[in-house]
């Protein structure tokens, strides 16, 4: 039972703040409209020191709304309402903001990316060999380093002398050197720098229809292909993200591909210390693939969808049928449950090297509920860096959050209220 110190309250009032879980998990309800407002809870929940009139604490329990459990609860700053296009942010509103924000701007990424590293420029023109030397922080097997039939195995790492493992891909596919229809079995195991156990291993089933196929199972790009990638993120074996792609790329015209994608995912564990479950829906309608030469790619489109969240637990995908050209007017990925949080527009331009993100561009990435998305890519960084890629979210003039990650969408989310850091594995936040 809490001791109330200064001044004489109710049970009913101690219950109140004993059952707001948010003021417990952030030790603090705040509200500027009374001063002097300060509450405290030590680590067993036993201490609350009050400097006002028990009046004045009631009514900024009612205005900070610190019992609530949804979305909109937590203090609530001047402008209130409910976190849209009006008014400021309150603090619980601010980590739902930055967690939604940086998910929805992560499906393509880890969509595009997961592509990349599994069709770098480099892989398609190597022919099956043993062993692989260390080309400047990758390497590539074909067959795998374990010797696998019908398998490739690329390597990143954190230097150039490959010494460091980033990321593992090993694909094992069914087609090589084939046409029409092929099916990868894709696993891709991360690393962080100088550790030899696995941070995370995304398993992915990509499926290609109505492609052309080298010896290492690749498709062509000059032909074009449809590809429908389903997958997961574990994290030491439990899933922790749920995450479905698919791209349609058209035949190859001078340098260029043109294409077009849908997607969805959410995150099946959740956020505990909000207590709900974000998801993501969206797609490209027509984008620029282009081969600038040397082994290096850029993507251009503006990736458009809805962000959700609700309950953990309460998301999961809805799934309509296989497109086989652009644009794309009914999805084949999409979520049911939840709640929507609004709609959102990014300009994405992404450039890789062999595989591997060296340059990323947002600007003026707008979402419905009143936030801006910029992002951009630091120079003089190696990619292997979680400095690499800073990402600024705003609300108005509020700021909400920033992001750093390095190449593979590994790093950091810091609100701006001063919430907890969050981890971003992946593209996407996991706790």
């Amino acid at each position: 039972m809490l001791r109330l110190k200064q001044i004489n309250a109710s049970k009913e009032l101690l219950k109140y703040i004993t059952k707001s879980r948010y003021c417990v998990a952030k030790k603090a309800c705040y509200n500027p409209h009374v001063k002097h407002f300060a509450l405290r809870l030590d680590g067993k929940g036993s201490n609350v020191r009050v400097k006002t009139s028990f009046g004045l604490i009631i009514t900024a329990l009612i205005l900070s709304a610190c019992g609530g459990g949804g979305g909109g609860g937590s203090s609530m700053l001047p402008g209130g309402g409910s976190g849209d296009t009006n008014g400021t942010l309150s603090v619980l509103q601010v980590s739902e903001h930055a967690i939604t924000t940086t998910n929805d701007l992560g499906e393509p990424l880890k969509g595009i990316g997961e592509y990349e590293q599994s069709i770098s420029p480099f892989s398609i023109a190597r022919q099956p060999q043993s062993t692989t030397a260390c080309h400047n922080a990758y390497q590539f097997s074909s067959p795998d380093l374990a010797g696998d039939p019908n398998s490739t195995e690329t390597q990143y790492f954190y230097d150039s002398a490959c010494t460091f493992l980033a990321r593992d891909v090993v694909r094992k596919f069914n087609n090589p050197g084939g046409s029409g229809n092929e099916t990868i079995y894709q696993t891709a195991t991360l690393y962080a720098f100088d550790n030899a156990h696995p941070i995370a291993i995304r398993n992915d089933t990509v499926s290609i229809a109505n492609g052309t196929y080298n010896a290492n199972g690749f498709p062509s790009l000059a032909a074009g292909y449809n590809r429908t990638s389903t997958g997961s993120l574990q994290i030491a074996g439990s899933k922790v993200i749920d995450s479905d792609f698919e791209l349609i790329m058209s035949p190859e015209s001078g340098n260029t591909n043109t294409f077009c994608t849908d997607s969805a995912g959410f995150s099946a564990t959740g956020v505990p210390s909000l207590g709900e479950t974000f998801g993501w829906t969206g797609g490209v309608s027509s984008g620029t693939r282009t081969n600038n030469g040397g082994g290096s790619v850029t993507w251009s489109a503006t990736h458009t969808g809805t962000g959700y969240k609700g309950p953990i637990g309460s998301v999961a995908f809805a799934f309509g049928n296989p497109n086989t050209s652009c644009p794309i007017t009914s999805p084949l990925f999409s979520l049911t449950g939840g709640t929507q949080t609004g709609a959102f527009s990014y300009p994405i331009t992404a450039t890789y090297q062999n595989g591997l993100l060296i340059g990323l561009t947002v600007s003026g990435g707008t979402l419905s509920n009143g936030d801006t998305l910029n992002v951009t890519t630091q120079p003089n960084i190696p990619p292997q860096t979680d400095l690499l890629i800073t990402g600024t979210i705003t609300h108005g003039t509020q700021p909400v959050a920033t992001f750093n990650v390095n190449a593979f969408g590994n790093g950091t989310l810091t609100p701006a209220s001063g919430g907890p850091q969050l981890v971003i594995t992946d593209w996407h936040v996991i706790k």
